[in-house]
């Protein structure tokens, strides 16, 4: 049994959005039924409804950062309860017998866990996100959002905030460490408040300084442009690069600012593929890696975390009829730093 709820639609790649109604699954045995209050917008988001990823599948709700309010449970759900404050992520199904699955780490789901938007469930239905008024999902792939954060600044933590939180915790950012955020837009900005909260000395590189004074208020303690010059004299500096940008970067110049022993990580995807030469590795036993959002149980670290240090997203909360112009203006690298959609506004 479904039914239907008001959501935003887009129905092919690059049109813009409508307002329409998509079919969403009765509650069973062990879902959750979630009102949506706010879906964030990530730049993913307009990746995959502009099909610049590969085939996408339409009709397509995206929305992969949302925060809510728990309206009804399945019998057979013990971890939310109604009115519990709630979010959900990039994907709400996986195997749950891998061994990545079974270490808490669904992202790498090895038979591909089920993303929250733009999949298929295992019944071969389409997945609709959270540019919508309701959602219903596995009790097991829902977080709870606690009382110390707004619903609002929560739900791009469930997106921005895990992707960047998940690399500092593995690489071991904290106290007497040294790390730099490339880029300051909606995954760097929580990369900054994150790092700063656990302790590293941070230094924000940018390609401009006209986010200087948000980038210290952030927390970072240096703010400085990317440019070859400045990369030369940071060599040997960084224990940890986490590179929030998808932009082609001079990968070299930005490993030898590595101390022995650090790593550069991707979290952004540049749409080409990125150039080094291994030298800039051998010389200083520095490592070039990847990271992808986090399992449910580090998210849900993450969100806990986040409240206990007052950590939410700087955000601009926009009405339904707002969505493709803030398609563009993220395009344009014109928010600080992260769309919020108010999903009252979606019912006609």
């Amino acid at each position: 049994m479904t039914s239907t709820v008001p959501a935003l639609v887009t129905p092919s790649a690059g049109a813009p959005f409508a307002r329409a109604s998509v079919e969403r699954r009765d509650v069973g045995e062990h879902d959750v039924l979630i009102d949506i209050a706010y879906a964030g917008i990530c730049h993913s988001d307009i990746h995959q409804a502009r099909e610049e990823w590969g085939a996408s599948i339409f009709p397509m709700v995206p929305g992969h950062e949302i925060a809510g309010v728990v309206r009804e449970v399945g019998a057979g759900v013990t971890r939310h309860a109604v009115g519990d404050r709630v979010g959900v992520g990039c994907f709400v199904d996986s195997c749950r017998a891998c061994a990545p699955c079974l270490a808490g780490e669904e992202q790498f789901c090895e038979r591909g866990n089920v993303p929250t938007y733009n999949g298929r469930g295992a019944d071969g239905s389409p997945t609709y996100g959270g540019y919508a008024t309701q959602i219903v999902v596995d009790e097991s792939y829902v977080l709870r959002i606690p009382e110390g954060i707004a619903l609002d600044v929560a739900a791009p933590l469930l997106c921005a905030g895990i992707t960047t939180y998940s690399p500092l915790r593995h690489w071991g950012a904290g106290p007497g460490t040294k790390v730099a955020v490339v880029g300051m837009g909606g995954l760097g900005h929580l990369a900054v408040k994150i790092a700063h909260a656990l302790g590293a000395e941070v230094t924000v590189l940018s390609h401009t300084l006209s986010k200087k004074d948000d980038g210290l208020r952030f927390g970072a303690d240096h703010y400085e442009t990317g440019d070859r010059d400045t990369l030369r004299r940071l060599r040997g500096t960084f224990d940890l690069i986490v590179n929030t940008v998808s932009a082609d970067l001079p990968v070299d110049a930005y490993l030898r600012t590595l101390a022995l022993d650090g790593t550069m990580v991707f979290v952004g995807a540049p749409e080409n593929k990125q150039q080094f030469s291994a030298f800039s590795l051998i010389g200083g036993r520095r490592r070039l890696a990847g990271s992808n959002i986090g399992g449910i149980r580090e998210t849900q670290e993450m969100l806990d975390f986040c409240a206990e240090h007052g950590i939410g997203a700087e955000i601009e909360t926009i009405t339904a009829d707002d969505v493709d112009k803030a398609y563009d203006r993220v395009v344009a690298s014109d928010v600080r730093y992260r769309f919020v959609i108010d999903t009252a506004t979606i019912p006609a």
